[in-house]
């Protein structure tokens, strides 16, 4: 019997994907606990339609992400912080801090843990900060710190 799956099935078959599987097991197992459809002509048409749908919001994601790189190339933070002799800072500005900066500045809502900071920034001056946006989109980030007086 061919049957559509509506939930993941260990070892069977992932959400969407169409099988051929025993009958005894799609009748009693898989049709019964709700865990697949059978492939009739209408259920298969609402699969394909669902897929496109995805495919469609996958799409707009990708240009939301790239539009959002575009604007901050255009962005610079600046965060004031202490420093010491030779620029050094007491303390670091983390990608928390550079969230909420670009949120108060700007009214960009970024999650911190998209904000790729390999270490903590601990000196004076520009940095480049990466930001990862999409799975295939990453933007920049120019962080300029100064030193509050």
């Amino acid at each position: 019997m061919k049957v559509i799956f509506t939930e993941d099935v260990k070892g069977k078959g992932k959400k969407g994907e169409m099988k051929n599987v025993p009958d005894g097991y799609a009748r009693n197992y898989l049709l019964k606990n709700n865990l697949a459809v059978e492939a009739t002509g209408g259920n298969v048409k609402v699969l394909e339609a669902q897929k496109n749908k995805e495919k469609k919001l996958e799409q707009e994601e990708l240009d939301e992400a790239k539009q959002l790189k575009e604007k901050l190339a255009n962005i610079e933070v600046d965060i004031k912080a202490k420093s010491g002799d030779a620029g050094r800072l007491f303390g670091s500005i983390t990608s928390k801090q550079i969230a909420d900066e670009l949120n108060k500045k700007h009214k960009i809502k970024m999650d911190k843990r998209k904000i790729e900071l390999d270490s903590p920034i601990r000196a004076l001056g520009y940095t480049d900060v990466p930001v990862k946006l999409h799975p295939e989109v990453t933007g920049i980030i120019k962080v300029h710190v100064t030193e509050v007086k």
